[in-house]
């Protein structure tokens, strides 16, 4: 630990600026997003739009066990088992397609919403270090230790809520407004 404070110790010489004139926060970004009230009300919205989707995808499932069940019976009749095996080839078919449908649509409006997200924690995190003089914010995923009175996480998760409500409409195609304009 000394080696590494030695270290930024010279980095931070080297670029003129002395340790002690330094003020450093820090922020778990991962948490600090997880944390906001529009994150929570997205991933409640999303799961109650999806619950459909996933319904039907429990019913295909069911249907193909059925006629495994059927299939593996030994009950059916020749032509009936053959026509079993090829109904259960086309739901195994339908029901990766449709799963795989359900994966990419969610995957892809988490990667929006988690995108816009992160820009305006961004620009939330760089109004709290303004506000509060700090000349160097760090993601605490990429310290070993810190003390607790730099973490910045809950006053971020804080003024991101005030300035993106979640009354406000969330809309994930248009560029994101930085906090009081």
């Amino acid at each position: 630990m000394k080696r590494l404070v030695t270290v930024l110790e010279i980095a931070l010489a080297a670029t003129g600026v002395g340790v002690a004139q330094t003020k450093v926060g820090i922020v778990n970004l991962q948490r600090a997003i997880a944390e906001t009230r529009e994150i929570r009300k997205t991933i409640a919205d999303g799961t109650a739009r999806y619950r459909p989707r996933e319904e039907e995808i429990q019913k295909l499932q069911a249907e193909l066990q059925n006629l495994q069940q059927q299939i593996e019976s030994g009950k059916l009749s020749p032509a009936a088992e053959q026509q079993a095996r090829t109904e259960s080839q086309f739901k195994e078919r339908q029901l990766q397609r449709r799963d795989q449908d359900l994966r990419d649509d969610v995957a892809r409006e988490r990667d929006e919403i988690i995108g816009q997200a992160r820009t305006r924690m961004q620009r939330v995190i760089e109004k709290i270090a303004e506000e509060r003089g700090l000349d160097l914010v760090i993601d605490s995923s990429r310290t070993v230790s810190f003390k607790a009175g730099l973490d910045i996480t809950d006053a971020a998760v804080l003024a991101y809520d005030k300035a993106y409500p979640v009354n406000q409409p969330v809309d994930r195609l248009t560029r994101p407004q930085s906090p009081g304009h």
